[in-house]
């Protein structure tokens, strides 16, 4: 598998667990592009069953379904939304199909405890539910109810279980081309981005899944272009959870496509964006354009408006779209395809992040086709990720682990909604060294204990891949995780082997980004905050030239 995000993440869960010899490699960090860049959702898209996309609803519900009671309990979890109608009568009775016909699909698919059925609210109601909106641009309203995950969180665990059953997986290990026997595909060169190191590594079968970067790798085998993705950007903005009062979540429609307000904790995060981008696409810039369209749209409803001094951290991301004809990146397909350009390799391409594990059983069915002898059916299904298993017997005894550790139950919780039954790994570092216990520093909603894990346990290799990634204090201080940062990279240290040049080195690197970012979300157009952006580079440089990045 060449790509270990989400779905390259998936397919090598799904390959290992049928029996394949798996390996698994990333050019940078594990979830690091799309992966964990995305909107948070676990959901159908209401916006697809509007466009009569019935197929991809009842697909990703099921998935919901899924995920939620089976797969990823600790992971994925229930969240409700408030769609307020401006409009009287016919507005309700559109959108109340709209929502019955959701629900409805999702108790077809298997929806049960945790996700209520929707309810219909008069403004009254709306409005004591959501206080924050004004009173003006309400005119009643609809709840409903989805689910959210940690999307970078998930990646990290689906690469985690893969291993555990046998699967080999290295970040920071860069494709630059392929074996070749004629015109079939026989492996890989690679290099490890770390050391210098090149290898070769041969397979039957390679998986592409790449994203964003699916139409280089074609360029690169020589392919005739048999998937065509285009690269949409969303901008999403992180305000804290006081800026707006709101029990619930909000969903509003806006002139592109629809606005999401998302409880993230003691936070919201706010977007998304959908329009074209063809610059860099290892770190897509916000731009002052893209935030203020985002904090425009809501603020037609918000009885306080936000301003940019209420944005704690703002992040973007490219969905890999399947090019149609099309000029809007918001109609073009979620649908995903899988291809075989030349013997030996499989493209898989489109999709969106609920529907990763159907993505990933297609493409090892497709892997399948090209091998010799039997091999079994995907059971990915049936197989709960790393921390699920034992979960809600954890959860029920948690004010108990709270006695024993000494933590606040708040913390206990805290540890379980992102290890599950794993979290006795953290409380063994904390019963270790006490001092691992005490919050982070600068980022106090996380444990001293949990830079450690990420470092020991997780496969965090940088500062970056535990301030935006393992935790979220990059987009959730306001510092962007610079306090943060001087704390944790010593917390690294350890596990990692650091000298004091490697421990600067890191730090250096952080603060460049956070300055690059900042100063490109000033910019008033893409290519000048692409251009500022690209200013603080990576701390282990990607090869460039006719390579895939994955």
């Amino acid at each position: 598998m060449v790509g270990g995000g989400v779905v390259g993440a998936g397919v090598a869960l799904d390959a290992v667990t049928r029996g394949l010899t798996t390996g698994l490699v990333e050019a940078r960090d594990f979830g690091s592009g799309t992966s964990s860049r995305s909107s948070k959702l676990i959901h159908g898209g209401l916006r697809y069953l509007e466009q009569l996309n019935v197929s991809l609803v009842r697909e990703a519900l099921s998935e919901r379904s899924i995920l939620l009671q089976r797969l990823a309990p600790h992971l994925v979890h229930p969240v409700s939304f408030l769609f307020p109608f401006d409009h009287y009568g016919w507005e309700r009775a559109y959108v109340g199909t709209g929502v019955t016909a959701y629900d409805l699909l999702g108790y077809s698919m298997g929806q049960a405890r945790g996700l209520p059925g929707h309810r219909q609210l008069t403004r009254k109601s709306a409005l004591r539910l959501a206080p924050a909106l004004k009173r003006s641009a309400v005119k009643g309203g609809i709840v409903y109810w989805d689910a959210q995950v940690d999307d970078a969180r998930y990646v990290v665990t689906l690469v985690r279980t893969a291993a555990g059953f046998g699967a080999h997986a290295a970040s920071r290990t860069q494709v630059t081309g392929f074996l070749r026997e004629g015109e079939r595909v026989t492996g890989v060169r690679a290099t490890d981005l770390e050391t210098g190191t090149e290898v070769q590594i041969r397979a039957q079968q390679v998986v592409n899944a790449t994203g964003v970067w699916t139409d280089d790798v074609q360029e690169l085998v020589g392919g005739r272009g048999m998937i065509n993705v285009r690269a949409s950007k969303g901008v999403h903005l992180v305000v804290p959870r006081d800026r707006i009062h709101s029990g619930t979540g909000i969903i509003v429609r806006t002139p592109a496509s629809v606005l999401f307000v998302i409880p993230w904790g003691r936070h919201w995060i706010i977007g998304t964006t959908d329009t074209d981008w063809a610059l860099d696409k290892a770190h897509p810039a916000a731009s002052r354009a893209d935030i203020d369209y985002v904090l425009g749209q809501l603020n037609r409803l918000l009885a306080v408006p936000l301003t940019r001094d209420d944005v704690e951290g703002v992040y973007a991301g490219l969905r890999p779209l399947l090019a149609g004809e099309s000029e809007s990146t918001s109609k073009l397909s979620r649908e995903h395809t899988v291809a075989h350009p030349v013997p030996g390799l499989v493209l898989i391409a489109g999709g969106k992040y609920t529907t990763y594990r159907i993505m990933a059983r297609d493409a090892v069915d497709a892997v399948v086709h090209g091998l010799d002898g039997k091999v079994a059916p995907s059971c990915t299904d049936q197989v709960p990720l790393a921390g699920a298993d034992g979960y809600v017997a954890l959860w029920n005894a948690r004010h108990r682990l709270a006695r024993s550790s000494g933590l606040h139950v708040a913390r206990i919780e805290h540890l379980l909604n992102r290890y599950g039954s794993m979290t006795g790994e953290v409380l063994d570092l904390i019963a270790a060294d006490e001092s691992l216990g005490k919050p982070l520093a600068g980022a106090d909603d996380y444990l001293r204990a949990e830079i450690v894990y990420a470092a020991s346990h997780e496969g965090a290799r940088h500062l970056d891949d535990v301030l935006a990634r393992r935790t979220h204090a990059s987009i959730e201080t306001w510092d962007r995780g610079l306090t943060a940062a001087q704390e944790a990279v010593t917390l690294m240290a350890g596990p990692m082997r650091w000298k004091s040049r490697q421990i600067a080195r890191e730090l250096e690197n952080y603060r460049a980004r956070v300055a690059a970012e900042r100063a490109s979300q000033e910019a008033e157009t893409d290519t000048d905050a692409d251009a500022i952006r690209l200013g603080a580079p990576d701390i282990v440089p990607v090869v460039h030239g006719d390579t895939i990045t994955a």
